[in-house]
């Protein structure tokens, strides 16, 4: 359907348009980033390479038979690398954006996990408190109850304290779970398919990334190269529409000449001859002898005389 568009070359182009420049845009900010000590110098050297990497492509493909191997090795080298330079930056975009995302999260899960962590140690701790107390009160004798409520009063404060200290973790990982739960809304879609395909999060994003980077600012370059083509398409077909059009053209267009109108077969002043000898009921012999009159008057004016009658 685009194909047979008139517009179709100024749609490629278009693409290519949006497509460079949001690759542009993504490199350079994530290259800023990469080297924040000189944000302003980076912008500038990046944004002059990613243009000079487009018009790089577009030269290579239309005088490609016009230059010679050196040209053509370094230039498309040079090309390959700044798509190379230009999917680092993206990369490190992509990356600033994911840290920006997941660090609260980050946080949280992070302080979730020391705190169950905790709250397990406590709970050895409190098994072993009473395996302690009910191994010495077992060494006791069964008469020896003073001596046995006096190690339970020993470690009950203990036992205690540790119940506590569960109790107040417990209840603070719960705060830390329902955070996680709102933090974790704009990260849901990676923690899903992180347990679908059984691995962290960070594996997760690396994919995506990765994949996006190998796709986007190749399909600049092939876009822009692509708009070449259909840019000499366009003019071709032009050039064959206009080829065929001046073959249509007659001789009269084509030397600069008008088309000479037809004259009619008789004029006005026959016309009016005519509707007179309507009228009159005659044949007009007349006048036929009138225009043989002045036939004679004219042949003896070419001759050099003229004779009254």
């Amino acid at each position: 359907m685009f194909e047979q568009s008139k517009n179709f070359s100024n749609l490629v182009g278009l693409s290519a348009l949006l497509i460079a420049f949001s690759a542009a845009f993504f490199s350079v900010f994530g290259l800023s980033k990469l080297f924040a000590g000189a944000e302003l110098s980076v912008i500038i050297m990046a944004s002059s390479l990613e243009f000079g990497k487009l018009v790089a492509a577009s030269f290579l493909y239309r005088y490609w038979d016009r230059i010679n191997l050196l040209q053509k090795f370094y230039m498309t080298f040079a090309t390959i690398v700044l798509i190379i330079i230009t999917s680092a930056g993206i990369f490190g975009f992509l990356s600033n954006a994911y840290q920006g995302a997941t660090v609260e999260f980050e946080k949280e899960s992070t302080n979730l996990i020391f705190k169950e962590d905790r709250l397990k140690q406590l709970q050895e701790d409190k098994v072993y408190l009473k395996e302690e107390l009910e191994s010495a009160i077992a060494e006791l004798p069964d008469n020896y109850r003073t001596a046995r409520r006096k190690l339970r009063e020993d470690y009950q404060p203990q036992i205690s304290e540790i119940n506590k200290q569960m109790i107040d973790l417990k209840g603070e990982i719960g705060e830390l779970k329902t955070a996680l739960v709102e933090t974790g809304v704009d990260v849901g879609p990676v923690i899903y398919l992180a347990r679908t395909f059984q691995t962290d999060i960070d594996t997760v994003v690396k994919f995506f990334i990765f994949v996006l980077i190998f796709v986007f600012d190749p399909m600049a370059v092939m876009f822009v190269i692509s708009y070449n083509v259909a840019l000499e398409n366009r003019d071709e077909e032009e050039a064959e529409k206009l080829y065929v059009n001046e073959k249509k053209k007659r001789w009269w267009e084509v030397y600069g000449e008008k088309k000479k109108e037809d004259t009619p077969m008789y004029t006005e002043e026959d016309e009016q001859r005519m509707d007179i000898i309507g009228q009159n009921g005659n044949d007009g012999l007349h006048y036929e002898d009138d225009e043989k009159e002045d036939e004679k008057i004219e042949t003896s004016i070419k001759r050099g005389g003229f004779r009254r009658r």
